[in-house]
């Protein structure tokens, strides 16, 4: 009894393979083939070989062929679609414009703000930085290389002229 229902599963898988050699030399497209006309295929020609090779995905993947292992990878990864490449010439060229418009933008509009302030700062003055230098040596601040090392000749925080 059990002899009998093995020779039928032999027998079963033996057909599946056969069929599934039949129907995959026939009908899926070489690796070659899909790569050069997928962008000109329709979207429906286009789901209809995704939805072929899906379905060859779901068998035993030592039965496919090396191109039918190469186009299934075309299809899942490569530059189709949003995966498309978008650095062509035309792009390049929208990209250094509009990086050069905001450049252009954003030295304008620092020059504008720069001569929209008249006054500068009461920090900037001369006596307040020699203030700072004071005040630096009293606190004992950085007493190795700083102000208030020993024989410092710097000009410590005066930077103004």
């Amino acid at each position: 009894m059990f002899r009998s229902l093995v020779r039928i599963n032999q027998h079963q898988v033996l057909n599946r393979t056969v069929n599934f050699s039949k129907r995959s030399a026939s009908t899926t497209p070489a690796i070659s083939e899909v790569i050069n006309k997928w962008n000109k295929l329709s979207t429906e020609e286009q789901n209809n070989i995704t939805k072929q090779f899906d379905e060859l995905q779901k068998q035993d993947w030592q039965r496919l062929s090396l191109e039918e292992k190469k186009t299934a990878y075309y299809i899942s990864f490569g530059n189709t679609g949003p995966r498309e490449f978008y650095n062509t010439a035309p792009h390049t060229g929208k990209v250094i414009a509009g990086i050069i418009g905001l450049i252009g933008i954003s030295s304008g509009f620092f020059y504008l703000t720069k001569s929209a302030v008249t006054e500068h700062p009461k920090t900037l003055t001369k006596e307040w930085q020699e203030a700072t230098n004071q005040r630096m040596r009293e606190q004992k601040v950085n007493p190795i290389s700083g102000v208030s090392s020993e024989g410092y000749t710097g000009k410590g925080y005066v930077t103004s002229k």
